[in-house]
């Protein structure tokens, strides 16, 4: 064998080596964003959970009745705080969603806590919260979709097949999100 074609096959292989570490490294970048992504996310899990307890002393004065409410906010919140995976979090967020939004349309029903600067403020906060949590949640299933397009697609199916590489759930709304919020006027 000849210098010439030795060194053909030398360059070829060090090109295919290059080019399967740009697809590995593509891929490891891809996951890291996602893993980003759900940390972001987390953060903002994180805040709009300290902020409630705010939100439940301003409301627990002025909601007599609606102690489920209330108890549901907290049992959503404690939920939370014991979720320790990715789906937990994501189900316990979800529920922490719904309860947020059913004592904010049930707060409708008491004029003096809406009029009340407090709990304004911190309905104010808690939905910023809420608006940029989607955001994030939109950027994070982009981020899941491009990686789990890119595990399917040739050849880095290959690549990601050989090294175990799976893919990643997206986050789906829950059914008790999609429902309407139910509004119930307080007996007096």
């Amino acid at each position: 064998m000849g210098i010439i074609p030795a060194f053909v096959w030398v360059f070829v292989g060090a090109g295919l080596l290059i080019y399967l570490g740009t697809l590995y490294n593509g891929l490891v970048a891809l996951r890291n964003d996602i893993d980003k992504a759900w940390a972001n996310i987390d953060v903002l899990l994180k805040q709009r959970h300290d902020e409630l307890p705010r939100v439940l002393d301003v409301c627990k004065g002025y909601m007599q009745y609606e102690r489920e409410t209330l108890q549901h906010l907290v049992e959503a919140r404690t939920n939370y705080a014991m979720a320790t995976t990715v789906d937990q979090k994501t189900q316990a967020s979800s529920n922490l969603s719904a309860s947020v939004q059913r004592l904010f349309a049930t707060a409708e029903n008491y004029p003096d806590l809406k009029a009340n600067a407090t709990f304004m403020e911190l309905q104010k906060r808690i939905s910023e919260l809420e608006n940029q949590i989607a955001d994030r949640r939109e950027f994070y299933n982009d981020a899941i979709n491009l990686f789990n397009t890119r595990l399917r697609q040739m050849p880095d199916t290959l690549i990601s097949s050989a090294l175990g590489m799976k893919p990643r759930a997206m986050f789906h709304v829950t059914a008790a999100e999609r429902a309407p919020v139910p509004v119930a006027v307080p007996a007096r």
